[in-house]
């Protein structure tokens, strides 16, 4: 049996270094999710006949509960 105590490290803690990426791979990304953002909220909010882009009312039945939990109110 050895009385050897395990070797501690006196040097400071890691540093981490994050990767840097460049606004030219993230716009088209954040371009295409902003748009798909919007067109959610437009279904959730104000697609309710008037200007409804496809006629009918099963969206608003499918997104009821939503309009509701989102403070929309709709009838």
């Amino acid at each position: 049996m050895s009385d050897a105590t395990p070797a501690i490290s006196t040097a400071g803690p890691d540093t981490i270094e994050l990767p840097s990426i460049p606004l030219a791979q993230i716009a088209p990304w954040a371009l295409f999710f902003g748009l798909v953002a919007l067109l959610a909220l437009f279904f959730i909010s104000t697609d309710q006949g008037a200007t409804s882009l496809i006629s009918g009312t099963a969206i608003h039945e499918w997104v009821h509960d939503g309009r509701h939990l989102l403070g929309y109110p709709c009838h």
